[in-house]
């Protein structure tokens, strides 16, 4: 599906009228960005439109796929980051909230100056969500934004932050907790 004719009508359906051609859309870019990013990166822009439409699929969908983009176009990737936010404080949608915590962590992870910007909604997302159905995924993404090139005062707050759970908790979370601490770099 490197074929950018291919591509393109599917990239134009985010923004149709009809909500199920909208969902199979952003299932479809977000399956070939899981192949192969680079094709779809081109649609960032399209991708980044479709986080406002009204449907959850779609805008989880389009996440997703945008933080598979931050590999391949990390600064057209980082226009979503106003969308992201919105999403992570969604409150009718924990898969749209997980996919934005996923882009936070992805994003942030690549340079310092971007982590210092999306830190605070990563914190916030942290207090706000430990608990609920999503948490064990969004620690998945901590983990991996704990590995990324973190600016010292984050590596600090985050340590902080997870402190408690590695400490006091129990089970899994104890030992996801004690993981990410472990793993900044």
């Amino acid at each position: 599906m490197s074929d950018k004719k291919k591509i393109k009508p599917i990239a134009e359906m985010l923004s149709c009228s009809k909500r199920v051609e909208r969902q199979h859309a952003a299932a479809a870019l977000h399956a070939l960005a899981q192949a192969d990013p680079k094709p779809v990166a081109p649609y960032l822009d399209d991708l980044v439109d479709a986080l406002s439409r009204p449907e959850a699929q779609t805008r989880w969908e389009a996440l997703e796929t945008i933080t598979l983009m931050v590999d391949v176009d990390s600064k057209g990737a980082a226009k979503a980051l106003d969308e992201a936010e919105s999403a992570l404080f969604d409150e009718e949608s924990g898969p749209v909230r997980l996919a934005a915590m996923r882009y936070l962590c992805k994003l942030g992870s690549t340079t310092p100056a971007r982590c210092d910007k999306v830190w605070p909604l990563i914190d916030e997302g942290i207090q706000c969500y430990h608990g609920d159905l999503e948490f064990s995924d969004m620690l998945v993404a901590l983990y991996d934004f704990a590995g990324g090139k973190l600016s010292p005062e984050v590596k600090q707050a985050l340590r902080d932050r997870l402190e408690f759970d590695a400490t006091n908790g129990k089970g899994s979370m104890q030992r996801r907790a004690q993981q990410i601490i472990d793993n900044i770099k």
